[in-house]
């Protein structure tokens, strides 16, 4: 367990900011369920990201564009039944805040209250400015989301590295400077080069996540049934595998379909 995970009983959005003030890096996983969600926050992790990544890993879509608020507000009330120490951060799906900022409050709203979430995060810079506005006006804290942002997938039409090019790396840094004096509490850097996201962190006060950004940022995030290897076809290069889940777990099933089938489940100590 980090020195961090010793230190804060419960981390907060303040909490966050003192890592960032202490050189602590941020350690930040997604869960979707109260099962995974409660080992996620005993083994320490500091922030644990509801993601609509759900979409993928939970649902089996290709984006994660379909699931919905009445989803993720399933996914977040599971992690919050679970958790005693992380700050836990909901994705606002696609369609919930874009455009339109009665929504978007209503969006943020309906989260904070049904799931015990303790914070939302959303995806883009200055087109979204006006939601955040007025997200925040209600006292919800927001993490933005810069470079790579999957739900504008069929915008980019390729899930390939962010801001290489200078406008588009010049228009990021305006969006989390924007951001930050906006009044977000941290940032995520997804899948851009990583010395553009070092010129991020440097650049601002609050706390700066990647994925795929390097690691001269404030903390890391990835999906936790990527980092377990529950998942086996997505091999980005940013991805560091912890276990080989899916050959354990498929293992153990076609051992408990063969004892089944030979009749050596159960044996006599496993029955009454």
């Amino acid at each position: 367990m980090s020195a961090a995970a010793k230190e804060f009983r419960k981390v907060t959005t303040h909490s966050l900011q003192e890592m960032k003030r202490a050189g602590e890096p941020i350690a930040m996983l997604t869960a979707y369920d109260f099962t995974l969600a409660r080992m996620v926050d005993k083994a320490g992790i500091d922030v644990i990201l509801v993601g609509d990544s759900a979409s993928n890993v939970m649902a089996g879509h290709e984006t994660t564009l379909p699931i919905t608020l009445d989803q993720m507000i399933y996914h977040a009330s599971a992690v919050v039944r679970a958790i005693d120490r992380a700050l836990v951060v909901v994705d606002l799906p696609f369609g919930s805040y874009q455009g339109n900022t009665k929504e978007a409050l209503s969006s943020a709203i309906r989260i904070m209250k049904e799931s015990g979430g303790h914070a939302v995060k959303l995806e883009g810079g200055s087109e979204v400015i006006g939601s955040i506005e007025r997200i925040l006006s209600a006292g919800i804290p927001v993490m933005g989301h810069l470079g790579l942002t999957p739900q504008s997938i069929y915008k980019f039409g390729t899930y390939t590295v962010r801001a290489k090019e200078e406008a588009e790396a010049e228009k990021l840094i305006s969006d989390a400077l924007l951001l930050e004096q906006t009044g977000c509490f941290a940032l995520v850097l997804e899948k851009i080069p990583a010395q553009l996201a070092a010129k991020v962190a440097s650049s601002l006060s609050i706390p700066v996540i990647g994925i795929g950004a390097g690691v001269e940022v404030d903390g890391q995030v990835l999906v936790l049934h990527d980092m377990l290897g529950m998942t086996h076809e997505f091999n980005p290069r940013f991805l560091r595998r912890y276990l080989n889940l899916y050959e354990e777990i498929t293992s153990a099933l076609m051992r408990y379909a063969r004892d089944v089938k030979d009749r050596s489940f159960p044996n006599e100590s496993e029955q009454y």
